[in-house]
């Protein structure tokens, strides 16, 4: 059973989760708010980092933020029937966990008693471990689609996040400063995920990563200036240590059928008969589509006695689940941990993303070896945009006149242009 009040104590069950007609009118209401026909779970999806992506780093500007270890959720700030504050979570399965009443509240700008409607929120949720050893259940934002009705989507990134910053972050911010006793019995906090520029990659291994509060698995870079996609984003990409580049499958179990024994005759059985404690065939299976009526096999899954003994000994269903694996030296799929959080398989256009990444694989010395050339293409087009933006506001290039010919201020008459203001440096 969820719980119903204070902090979450289970990131996989973050409220009251809902179902039947109220489930299928939420789900319609999001995707009306959306603009979508389709209410499947409408997130974007980044790609696996490969050595090409290298290139696309120093054409494009990117942000970089860690991978948190947590659980995925859209955020979605709604009302009920009455008019009240009403909040939920939306998981990659499409599953709505309604957050009991009183449990957050995010009012707007210059009136605490307000809420948001309308408004939907891409993060993630994690346990922040605390000095004192205790957990803090926290909600980090790295996007924003709608808010208060009015679509972000084809907005830029930077444009999405300083518009949630400004509307949401700001006022909740100075809620908690106002009343700091009344966190503890929040159902989580909110934090903005620290975005840095993509060169930034020696600070991410070696400041941030080190010292973060709850787990992590790699680094994501997402375009500055591109649109909020649904589905697949080839302008976000996931990149992760060798040891965590992983695929989610269908684990279908294929048991062996044992003919019966003399004793088992002796004992009256004559039929085959399946042995559930012998060691199965573990077969892989990846999602083609809800055209294609069942998983297609993909591979296998190496797996020793003893970890075969150590799954049973959780005493849970095992076949028909999604499991996630990651490829060894040898180039065997072995066990990770299950996924329970899916639905599906991963569609085999990912698995293939994810093969050339392993085969492909672009390392942490590699990141940071690129740092600089990704820096030196970032100021180029910086000081290109800063330059357009100059002859907008005065009319006239750098290379307009020859500066090799020098006039004297009366020569060139009442046309000479006034200087410009001075341009801000954008970041």
């Amino acid at each position: 059973m969820a719980q119903t009040n204070g902090p979450v104590r289970s990131i996989s069950a973050p409220g009251v989760k809902i179902d039947g007609k109220l489930l299928y009118n939420m789900r319609s209401e999001v995707a009306d708010l959306l603009g979508r026909s389709n209410t499947t779970f409408p997130g974007a999806q980044p790609v696996s980092f490969a050595r090409k992506h290298l290139e696309e780093l120093t054409r494009q500007d990117y942000y970089v933020c860690e991978k948190s270890d947590g659980m995925r959720f859209l955020l979605y700030l709604t009302e009920d029937e009455h008019q009240q504050e009403a909040q939920y979570l939306i998981d990659r399965k499409n599953d709505y966990w309604f957050i009991p009443k009183n449990g957050l509240h995010f009012p707007i700008p210059h009136d605490v008693q307000q809420h948001h409607i309308n408004t939907l929120i891409d993060g993630e949720l994690v346990m922040d471990k605390l000095p004192s050893g205790g957990f803090q259940p926290k909600y980090l934002v790295f996007d924003c689609m709608t808010l208060d009705g009015n679509s972000l989507m084809n907005r830029t990134l930077d444009k999405r996040l300083a518009y949630f910053k400004e509307r949401i972050y700001d006022p909740y911010k100075s809620l908690l400063a106002q009343y700091p006793d009344e966190i503890k019995y929040m159902h989580f906090i909110m934090e903005m995920k620290q975005m840095q520029f993509s060169y930034a990659i020696e600070m991410m291994f070696g400041k941030i990563l080190p010292h973060l509060p709850h787990g992590n698995d790699g680094l994501i870079f997402t375009c500055r200036m591109s649109d909020y996609k649904f589905g697949t984003d080839q302008n976000i990409l996931k990149w992760k240590p060798e040891a965590e580049n992983s695929i989610d499958f269908r684990l279908v179990l294929d048991f062996t059928l044992r003919q019966p024994d003399e004793q088992d005759i002796s004992e009256g059985f004559n039929e085959p008969w399946i042995d559930y404690d012998a060691m199965p065939i573990c077969n892989l299976h990846v999602y083609k589509g809800e055209s294609s009526h069942e998983d297609t096999w993909y591979s296998t899954m190496s797996i020793e006695d003893s970890e075969w003994e150590s799954l049973k000994a959780l005493g849970e269903p095992l076949n028909d689940r999604i499991v996630e694996c990651y490829m060894d030296p040898q180039k065997r799929w072995r066990y990770m941990r299950f996924r329970d959080d899916k639905t599906n398989a991963n569609h085999i256009s990912t698995v293939n993303s994810v093969i050339e990444s392993i085969t492909d694989r672009v390392t942490q010395q590699d990141l940071v070896s690129a740092q600089k050339v990704i820096r030196d293409e970032w100021k180029t087009r910086e000081k290109k945009e800063m330059e357009r933006k100059r002859v907008a506001s005065t009319g006239v290039s750098t290379g307009a006149l020859n500066p090799g010919l020098k006039r004297k201020a009366e020569e060139q008459g009442a046309g000479r242009p006034s200087p410009g203001p001075p341009v801000k440096k954008e970041l």
